[in-house]
């Protein structure tokens, strides 16, 4: 935290009660850097770790500068995904409310009629996600000539998602004399590049670059079979207990197997992926915050930037797929200094995965076990328990329990391997000889059938008088 007041970075009384009566006494470093920044008009490009603060970093600024009296769009908020949008809505809604500010939000998923209506009460600040907004303004329903303030939150995902199009289109839309800024946990070469090509002389702002995952989070992972980690997840959640907990796949197709999978063990399970709808990803979070589902199973684009008040637990089903998805996991929990835990579920071939995360984050990433409702050192163990699966048998020990097999490279190598394998082995017992099968009977001839037809029925004195006129 800073050591200045929010007098002290220009923020005024109204804000200032309201920031007190949300029991926010002190700004975080990433706000008491960027606060007076942006007061300043100047365009801003700050990166610092999730959950420090940087949603209020921005809004403060903005709806302080914004006028009252005015009931044209001034400023717009980007988000990569709807449930960012929606948090950043509620937070934006309490602190506009003293200053008698409306706030819009424009997000996919949601009925566009219902979203024209509502344009018409005049918002001062809109929220919202590039592909609707967008949409909007290819309906000509959203005028942004009068807009001055612009911020994408984390803006390295709403560039990796492919919506650099969209957002090229909405900048063009606006006034030449706007403010422009960037806030993401996360600094990848694509937001160098757009910072180059968008911002006038831009300020950036890096807090705390070394430890890019809060020091409060205490992160370790597990050793396992693929097919033992449904076990060792429902393991870890009876030994910690938690009120609630986030877990991440990296598969959407992977979610309604483990949903099943949880639900069986009798917990409590929602899920929350990018092909849901919004009606349903809005009553899953709602269910999620209000503590009434302990387990919510969820794809990083669908979780991203989201603060869920109190999460105590994050395990990693799946390992993410780089020390980026690493940081905006981690930073679902241990939000500003609280506690939190990060488990990462991997197989024994996913170890150097954790290698790498613990060298480019510089992280404490130990490998634990399970062994009396603890966590332990794989050494603390005692013998006759493994904290990994037993090994497989080696490429010597296969080879004595099978045949080696070369296949023949042509027609006579194939030619000699049947030949030898129709030879009969040493000491093979001889097979027994079947009996001669009975010969069959020759076909009847012509005059046989005729006395056959005849016969047909006919007493047996008469058959016998036949047969005998025949031997004669």
């Amino acid at each position: 935290m800073s050591q200045k007041t929010w007098n002290d970075l220009g923020i005024t009384k109204a804000l200032g009660d309201k920031l007190e009566a949300n029991n926010i006494k002190v700004p975080s470093a990433i706000q008491a850097e960027a606060i007076p920044t942006l007061l300043e008009g100047r365009d801003v490009s700050a990166r610092s770790q999730t959950g420090s603060g940087k949603t209020l970093a921005y809004l403060l600024p903005m709806l302080q500068q914004l006028n009252t009296s005015s009931g044209a769009i001034q400023a717009i908020i980007l988000a990569p995904t709807q449930e960012l949008a929606m948090q950043i809505v509620r937070v934006a809604e309490g602190y506009a409310e003293p200053l008698g500010l409306r706030v819009q939000q424009l997000i996919g998923g949601a009925a566009m009629k219902r979203q024209i209506e509502k344009l018409k009460l005049r918002p001062q600040i809109v929220i919202g996600t590039p592909g609707r907004i967008h949409e909007l303004l290819k309906l000509r329903k959203l005028k942004l000539s009068d807009v001055r303030h612009i911020v994408i939150d984390e803006a390295d995902q709403v560039f990796e998602l492919g919506s650099t199009r969209e957002v090229e289109t909405i900048l063009f839309a606006m006034s030449q004399e706007r403010q422009l800024a960037f806030f993401s946990a996360t600094y990848p070469d694509v937001m160098a590049r757009f910072e180059g090509r968008w911002m006038k002389e831009p300020v950036r702002i890096q807090i705390s670059p070394e430890q890019r995952v809060s020091e409060t989070i205490n992160n370790f992972y597990i050793v396992c079979d693929k097919r033992d980690k449904p076990d060792a997840a429902r393991r870890i959640v009876r030994m910690l207990k938690p009120e609630s907990a986030l877990l991440f796949l990296n598969v959407t197709e992977n979610i309604a197997n483990w949903e099943a999978k949880l639900s069986y063990e009798g917990f409590s399970v929602e899920t929350l992926y990018g092909d849901a709808d919004k009606q349903r990803r809005a009553a899953t979070l709602a269910r999620f915050r209000e503590g009434k589902t302990q387990l919510l199973l969820a794809t990083d684009v669908a979780a991203r930037g989201l603060d869920i008040e109190g999460l105590q637990l994050v395990i990693n089903l799946d390992p993410p797929i780089d020390a980026d998805h690493y940081v905006h996991r981690a930073g679902r929990t241990g939000r500003m200094g609280r506690q939190g835990t990060v488990i990462s579920l991997i197989t024994p071939q996913e170890r150097f995965i954790m290698d790498k995360f613990r060298k480019s984050l510089r992280i404490e990433l130990p490998e634990k076990a399970m062994y009396k409702g603890e966590f332990v050192a794989p050494s603390e163990l005692p013998n006759k328990v493994s904290a990994r699966p037993s090994p497989r048998r080696t490429a010597d020990e296969q080879e004595a329990g099978t045949r080696s097999f070369v296949a023949p490279k042509n027609s006579k190598e194939w030619e000699s391997l049947l030949k030898e394998d129709r030879k009969p082995k040493k000491g093979a017992a001889k097979p027994d000889i079947a009996a001669p099968a009975p010969r069959p009977k020759p076909a009847a001839t012509k005059q046989e059938r005729l006395r056959d037809k005849k016969d047909k029925g006919a007493p047996k004195w008469l058959k016998a008088k036949r047969e005998s006129q025949e031997n004669q």
